[in-house]
């Protein structure tokens, strides 16, 4: 590993230590809209990239604008302008945002024929075509002056430069997760956009945001037909509101499993006999409590055996989606001390969730 790759994760690591603290409502989501001004983004027949996403990043923001008229609505670019990625990221850190969309289309050579929406969150690469894109929507850093000391040297060329990614653990993974799996949700359902699912890569813009961030490629501008629907106002209105749903479901969830923890907290008894061995549950009779780890689109086959790290797995349906549950304890106190065995073992954004007679509370 070269000197500069060494830095490049120094420099990582240190960003990665600016975390916004997060309040129990959603107040500030910042929209980003890919590229803009010099950087045209991919390039169709007859559009560009920087054009179509920001058209849907603003009709998206209104959408979100008109549901909810106190949740404060901010965009890295509203014209075009070109914006350097580390600026997009501070942009969400400055407003403590508690949640990032960057907007993108995506294209491949020669392939005309390639389509699909896909929506990614910051991880590492799992095969080339993830890689590809990564590469794509970094090369934005080739259009700063300042690249070198921003990114310590950060190559978006460079395939040796993302084994850096795979240091990197994300602070919100699960929560972008979520919020991933229910945009490409509503992306298929109801924009009726060929499915490439949820994905990982390393993204420079997602990377730096210090909250829940996905990114999301609407199309490909590659592919003429998708083009066409991008370039429309009916497709981008499609588009908006897939994105501003699974927005409205992300932060409904949130917002009630937040306060729900918060008066199961206050409820708590002040002090509580500890007992020295956990008595049998019915998971389906009376008050009992689980912790939750895992949000997926589409149900996972034999879900105790992919999970075996953990104990008495379960699920529930909720708006369309499988929620994944460890444990099933009849006092909160000992799902609370559960909680903190899942996030050790990797599941950061793991919480308590209450069931009375197996229904979710």
């Amino acid at each position: 590993m070269n000197g500069k790759l060494i830095f490049f994760i120094i420099l990582m690591c240190f960003f990665s230590a600016g975390v916004t603290a997060q309040t129990n409502k959603i107040q500030t989501v910042v929209i980003d809209a890919g590229h803009g001004g010099k950087d045209s983004g991919a390039v169709g027949k007859k559009s560009k990239e920087k054009d179509i996403v920001l058209a849907v990043a603003k009709k998206t923001g209104n959408y979100i604008k008109k549901k909810y008229p106190d949740v404060k609505v901010v965009y890295t670019r509203d014209k075009d302008v070109f914006v350097e990625l580390i600026e997009r990221a501070r942009i969400a850190n400055r407003n403590n945002a508690d949640v990032f969309i960057s907007i993108h289309c995506n294209s491949v050579a020669n392939s005309p024929k390639t389509g699909g929406a896909e929506t990614f969150i910051m991880g590492e690469h799992r095969n080339s075509a993830n890689l590809a894109v990564a590469k794509r929507e970094n090369a934005s850093i080739l259009y700063e002056s300042n690249a070198e000391e921003n990114y310590g040297g950060f190559d978006p060329n460079s395939t040796e430069a993302y084994i850096a990614f795979s240091f990197i653990q994300s602070e919100y993974k699960q929560r972008s997760l979520e919020l991933a799996e229910l945009i490409q949700n509503e992306l298929v359902t109801k924009a009726k956009r060929g499915n490439r699912g949820v994905q990982q890569a390393g993204f420079m813009v997602l990377y730096k945001t210090a909250m829940p961030s996905v990114l999301v490629e609407l199309g490909f501008i590659s592919n003429p037909a998708e083009e066409q629907y991008m370039m429309s106002a009916d497709g981008q209105d499609y588009l908006a509101s897939a994105i501003y749903r699974a927005f409205c479901t992300y932060k409904t969830n949130y917002e009630s499993n937040s306060v729900e923890m918060q008066q199961e907290v206050v409820e708590q008894p002040e002090t509580q006999t500890p007992t020295k061995k956990n008595p049998v549950v019915d998971k389906n009779k009376g008050v009992v409590y689980k912790v939750q780890f895992a949000s997926k689109s589409r149900k996972v086959d034999n879900a105790q055996s992919v999970y075996k790290n953990l104990k008495d797995v379960d699920f529930y349906e909720h708006n369309g989606m499988f929620k994944y549950t460890a444990g099933c304890f009849a006092t909160k106190e000992e799902a609370d001390r559960y909680q903190k065995e899942v996030t050790a073992l990797g599941y950061t954004d793991a919480f308590v969730v209450k069931f009375e007679d197996g229904v979710r509370k």
